[in-house]
């Protein structure tokens, strides 16, 4: 496929985009509208308190580049392009109350990205499967409405694949297929059994933050019984069950990103939004919250920047659009350009000794290296005499002192809390010993050889990612310019 494709083929076209608030949606938005000023309309749909409010992230410095390119001529340009759709992926109709808007819609849309996902790994069983499940089901019932219909590009994720290891394939789920021998996935139970819980705590009068506790553990523990270590990827799981099989011969596209980081180059390095899933650890260490950590520094990190997603997303909507079947993609660096955890402990140590944090009360604070443990039985001895032991100590004493000790003991509990909350989450990837195979990907890559120009505008070859460079001089800082609060 020539690269010059690209651009043209998103000439006139509208484009229906969900998740449109988040990170990767905006780059999306953002890089469509800078290379082809003639493309129809972008559709953004939003939840209805965010749709006055929609156009309004053209204002992050994300789009600087393009308000630069336009001067004066920036917000008519943008309100000529952008329309935003009230709306929500967990109904029917995308939720969508306006009947001719949907018609108008239906009419003229060609291209549907699904971006929406809650991400978090333990959020509510109900809503994860409202979002992630049920939702990729909605979009692809309104997509089959869509009379020019080209394309329907789902943005899932890697971590479908759970906790495998060796190899991973591009290859498709099939229908109640998990990742537990002897064991079917079927989502009308799981919904049942969500239901019938519900009721079960309402029957009890449970408080709000007594049920959404409740729908988490149950979240974990149904992910856990199918193979999966959490409520996300499983449910990003199930989402692309139900694309695979209710599809028809609707074209689709699942493209399966690894772990995501800030913009590498283009529009602007470093910028990122919201806390991803290894600057937990850079958000901890800066806000003093981490005194060590768990990990094999020497398996490989599968990460990826969001600009080279994007451009990913873009190649491959040209590439397969009005071919009826289903591709799938990985796009990550594990076989092309393996980096190790140790490079980003390394590049975040290097960052911080010659940037060093500066404490509330002016004072720099001394950059020291994290311990980390490889073994988990190490981890937690060590956690138990650091912490645990003494918090029971403290907590005797401060009960005895008639809470004169409270303080202390809040601080330290929250600081415990918090790591182990990190241990119970991330252990999975901080030891995943998988990579993800990408050669349907790199198929794309050298069909893109054949003009350099555009070859480099839609660059997604993680080989031209220097990671010690990149983590010290661009996402370090990013994550403190852009995500830090």
């Amino acid at each position: 496929m020539e690269s010059s494709r690209i651009v043209e083929f998103l000439k006139d076209k509208s484009i229906l985009i969900t998740g449109s608030t988040g990170f990767l949606a905006k780059i999306f938005v953002e890089k469509v509208l800078r290379v082809q000023p003639e493309v129809k309309r972008l559709f953004l749909l939003v939840r209805a308190a965010d749709a006055a409010s929609a156009n309004q992230h053209t204002r992050k410095d994300l789009f600087k580049v393009l308000r630069d390119k336009h001067g004066d001529g920036f917000h008519p340009f943008v309100a000529s392009k952008l329309f935003p759709v009230a709306g929500d992926i967990v109904r029917e109709d995308l939720g969508i109350q306006d009947s001719n808007l949907r018609e108008k819609l239906w009419k003229e849309v060609g291209i549907v990205v699904n971006v929406a996902a809650t991400t978090s790994f333990d959020d509510r069983y109900d809503v994860a499967l409202g979002i992630n499940a049920l939702g990729a089901k909605h979009i692809l019932e309104f997509a089959r409405r869509c009379v020019r219909l080209e394309m329907l590009l789902h943005v899932s994720t890697a971590y479908v694949a759970g906790e495998q290891s060796g190899l991973i394939l591009e290859k498709k789920f099939l229908m109640g297929e998990t990742l537990k021998g002897g064991s079917y996935l079927d989502i009308e139970a799981e919904l049942r059994l969500v239901d019938k819980k519900k009721r079960e705590l309402r029957a009890e009068y449970a408080t709000e933050e007594v049920e959404k506790l409740a729908m988490k553990r149950l979240g974990m523990m149904r992910a856990r019984h199918f193979g999966w270590p959490n409520t996300y990827v499983c449910t990003k799981a199930m989402g692309e069950m139900l694309l695979g099989h209710l599809r028809g011969d609707l074209p689709l596209v699942i493209l399966r990103p690894t772990i995501i980081t800030s913009v590498h180059r283009d529009p602007l390095p470093g910028w990122i939004e919201g806390t991803r899933t290894i600057d937990s650890v850079i958000m901890g260490y800066v806000k003093g919250k981490i005194a060590c950590m768990f990990g094999d520094l020497d398996i490989v990190a599968d990460v990826v920047p969001g600009d080279m997603v994007v451009n990913a997303m873009m190649v491959t909507m040209a590439a397969h659009s009005n071919q009826r079947s289903e591709f799938i993609y990985h796009m990550g660096s594990s076989v092309r350009n393996p980096m190790t955890y140790s490079t980003l402990e390394q590049s975040a140590y290097r960052y911080f000794l010659e940037n060093p944090r500066v404490g509330k009360d002016g004072r720099i604070i001394k950059t020291r290296r994290v311990p980390v443990f490889r073994n988990m039985t190490r981890f937690r001895l060590y956690m138990a005499l650091r912490y645990k032991l003494p918090l029971g100590v403290l907590h005797l004493i401060n009960l005895l002192s008639c809470g004169r000790f409270a303080r202390g003991y809040n601080e330290l509990n929250r600081k415990y809390k918090f790591v182990m909350h990190l241990v119970d989450l991330y252990e999975p990837y901080a030891y995943f010993r998988g990579c993800f195979d990408d050669l349907n990907m790199e198929r794309l890559r050298m069909a893109m050889k054949k003009d350099d120009a555009e070859a480099w505008m839609f660059d997604f070859d993680p080989k031209h990612v220097d990671w010690d460079d990149y983590f010290y001089r661009i996402h370090v800082p990013g994550v403190l310019k852009y995500a830090f609060k």
